[in-house]
Order: structure tokens, then C-alpha cells, then sequence
């Protein structure tokens, strides 16, 4: 939330593609139409259908018309496999499918960047698998992604690199492999085993 600015930044910088995002004259609506936001709580317009609820964006920051971004808001339901729920309204559709029109919604925007707040927190256990497979699809396909997540199989299979902070400080960062078969700080330790306690091998 502070990537993009929803929440002011206590302390510290943030930049992205060389530019300083957290910087008072960055022209921040410009930075937040290349980064896609996929929340914990899904928040669709319970109002809208799942097609309303991806091409409302392109049509009013892009100025896409409506034709054509009805055709991209299929192609992105279709991508993450709800093309059969696009006349469905929120209340009609699990979490699990919620959150993969949140997905859909922040693709129809063509990101450079997608940030995924504990995307999986909100949904039963049953339903986040397939969550987990889009990202995994969309990692596949090269999409940028930066992930809050406590799904340590997951981080573990997909990312390139993970941070592990506490208290919003970086304890220790670096590539999977390393993090998780040999972390360089206690408390990392401590986390990984818990997490292991909790619910078996992280992967």
C-alpha cells in the first residue's frame, strides 16, 4: 500500500523504474495506471458484473469504448478462467472467483507491476489453490509480481526473491533456495519453523 501510495510511508524512500514514487511531486496517478492491486478483501463493486467490474478501469482511466474494453475484460476473465462467470455478480461467485476477477481487473490495465496483499488470507482453504494457480500461470508468463504473502510453498516455488520483514524492517532477503534451507538470521529461522509447525513443509 505504500508501493502505490494508499498509505503514507512512515520513513524511507520507494522507487520504481528509477523514478522515486514516494517523492511529493511524482506524478503518482501516473505510476498507479502501470501498477496493478489485487487486495486481501477482493473489493469488487458488488453493484457490478464480474465483466462490468474488469472493464470499469480501462474505459475510465484509459478512455478505452466500451466495445473494446469489453473485449479486453473477456480476454482477461478467460485468462484466468471465469469466462463462463462474466454475467455473474459478486454475491453469485465463491472468494476463491472473486478474487480471480481482482486478478483479471488488475490485468485489464496492462501493468508492468502487480502487488498482491495476502491475496489467499481471506479465502477457506479449499479455494486457494486456484488463486495460487493463476499467479503460478502468470509468473510462468513473465508478469512482475510483488506478493505479502504467508503461503511459504508457494514463495518458495515461484519467487525469484523473497524478503522477510518484521516490525517493517528487512530482516533478511535473497533467493528462495538460500532462505529456506539455510536463513542467516534467527528470526527468519524462528518464522520458517513455526510456519513449519503450523502446517507442514513450506515446499
Amino acid at each position: 500500500r505504500c508501493i502505490n501510495r494508499l498509505t503514507p510511508a512512515d520513513k524511507g524512500r520507494v522507487w520504481l523504474e528509477n523514478e522515486e514514487i514516494t517523492h511529493t511531486r511524482t506524478n503518482i496517478n501516473k505510476i498507479r495506471a502501470g501498477i496493478g492491486f489485487v487486495f486481501q478483501s477482493f473489493n469488487l463493486f458488488s453493484h457490478l458484473t464480474a465483466l462490468s467490474n474488469v472493464r470499469i478501469a480501462p474505459m475510465k482511466v484509459k478512455g478505452l469504448k466500451k466495445s473494446e474494453a469489453t473485449r479486453l475484460a473477456m480476454e482477461e476473465l478467460e485468462q484466468v478462467g471465469l469466462g463462463d462467470k462474466a454475467n455473474a455478480y459478486p454475491a453469485e461467485l465463491s472468494g476463491g472467483q472473486q478474487q480471480r476477477v481482482s486478478i483479471a481487473r488488475a490485468l485489464a490495465m496492462s501493468p508492468k507491476l502487480i502487488l498482491f496483499d495476502e491475496p489467499t488470507s481471506a479465502l477457506d482453504p479449499e479455494l486457494i489453490g486456484e488463486v495460487l494457480e493463476v499467479m503460478i500461470s502468470l509468473a510462468k508468463e513473465g508478469m512482475t509480481m510483488l506478493v505479502v504473502t504467508h503461503e511459504m510453498g508457494f514463495a518458495r516455488a515461484v519467487a525469484d526473491e523473497i524478503i522477510f520483514m518484521e516490525h517493517g524492517v528487512v530482516v533478511e532477503h535473497g533467493p528462495p533456495g538460500e532462505m529456506f534451507t539455510n536463513p542467516q538470521h534467527r528470526r527468519t529461522g524462528e518464522f520458517l519453523n513455526k510456519i513449519t509447525e503450523l502446517y507442514g513443509e513450506t515446499g
